[in-house]
């Protein structure tokens, strides 16, 4: 494997029909620049207007949330699973992860990343074979895991660019690109019928989610995916989690759900808007999904540089840190209330009739969770203890 530190680094906006120079990024001392490019600029595409306005001239990063690096750009970076198999990939090289900085990192995702940027000069992870069996994949995820580095070039290839702790890839089959979730160590065995039980019970609660589906399996459970929501055939479209457009480190609590909503507001200047995401909170507190955290928010934008919030992911049940929700509900993470789901729904100014009617809405559809867990096939002991933690919510919180 040969590889090279990268201190200047070229990226193009992939989200209309061109291929678009948006600028260059800069490693200097140890400290990261960033300049648009004057025909970008032009454009007036704002990709990430908090942290990285759409300006003439060098822009320094003083926010080391990133290791320096602007969170536009975090945003493509793996994490978790992803930066695990990067980091084994090196050392079988014998290279040092130690001495990559973000802008290393960006070359290794060159244009597979989510949504729609893509980092020059390019470093592909050689590969010798890619194939689409999901329990030839787990098998190699697994091995993998038990530190068996045999599959790590393979891995990489098929989901190194993914974002989040569980073992993933990203598929396209049959013209269709896929996210696929498997199971790690940690996991219960019926983790991806838990997850797909929360996913019709979000539909049924009213919640904007992507099509999503159990992939069969011929030793299991079978195999949770989504059908992505960053591309629409061969077009890229610019996604941008709340962790990089508020600079909110996702690995420890630092974020309150009144930030999101009032980011929502900024961004997409549309009350309806507001409604999804307040529902998607109330969700995330009624069903006890409380690994919440920075990126698993995320808005979309199009070319003409409209935001809307994206179709909620990552709903299953879940514990944060401590056991509290990793994003805070007006100051409350242990046992947020009705009144602190009213007061949140104020920030955006939605009014107390209509965040009653979405509470409502939600709770009718996790009354069901015994029928939908029985539906996919969730064990008789999840379906139990989920159910028990979903009412003990309801009584803390009266309703």
């Amino acid at each position: 494997m040969s590889f090279s530190n990268q201190n200047l680094v070229y990226v193009y906006y992939q989200g209309s029909l061109e291929k678009q120079f948006m600028g260059r990024l800069l490693l200097k001392n140890r400290q990261i620049f960033f300049e648009y490019d004057l025909a970008f600029i032009k454009t007036g595409l704002e990709l990430s207007p908090f942290k990285l306005p759409l300006k003439a001239g060098v822009i320094e990063s003083s926010d080391r949330t990133f290791e320096g690096l602007f969170g536009v750009f975090n945003d493509s970076l793996p994490d978790g699973w992803g930066r695990l198999l990067l980091e084994r990939k090196l050392m079988n090289a014998g290279l040092n992860p130690g001495t990559l900085s973000p802008l290393d990192h960006l070359c290794f995702v060159g244009t597979s990343g989510m949504g729609a940027l893509s980092y020059e000069p390019e470093n592909p992870i050689a590969i010798s074979h890619i194939t689409n069996d999901l329990d030839e994949i787990d098998s190699a995820i697994q091995a993998t895991l038990d530190e068996n580095n045999t599959y790590v070039d393979d891995l990489l290839v098929l989901g190194g660019s993914s974002a989040g702790a569980r073992p993933k890839v990203l598929l396209n089959i049959d013209g269709v690109d896929w996210l696929i979730k498997f199971r790690s160590q940690l996991d219960p065995k019926d983790i991806s019928a838990i997850e797909y039980a929360y996913h019709l019970m979000a539909i049924d609660a009213g919640l904007v989610v992507p099509e999503a589906k159990l992939f069969p399996s011929r030793k299991g459970m079978g195999f949770f995916g989504v059908k992505r929501f960053d591309r629409n055939g061969d077009h890229r479209i610019h996604m941008h989690t709340i962790a990089g457009l508020l600079h909110a480190d996702h690995r420890e609590p630092s974020l309150d759900y009144q930030s999101i909503m009032k980011a929502t507001l900024y961004l997409t200047k549309d009350i309806r808007q507001c409604e999804i995401q307040f529902r998607n909170a109330v969700f995330n507190v009624l069903s006890h999904n409380r690994d919440d955290h920075s990126k698993n928010f995320s808005f979309l934008m199009d070319n003409q540089g409209n935001w809307t919030v994206s179709p909620a992911y990552d709903l299953t049940f879940s514990s944060g840190p401590a056991g509290e929700h990793s994003t805070m509900i007006m100051g409350e993470g242990k046992i947020p209330n009705k009144a602190h789901l009213l007061k949140l729904a104020g920030t955006c100014n939605i009014k107390q009739d209509k965040a009653l009617e979405i509470i409502d809405q939600v709770l009718a559809a996790l009354k069901k969770w015994d029928d939908f867990a029985t539906e996919v096939g969730v064990s008789k002991l999840q379906t139990k203890n989920i159910g028990d933690a979903l009412r003990t919510i309801r009584k803390k919180i009266d309703l």
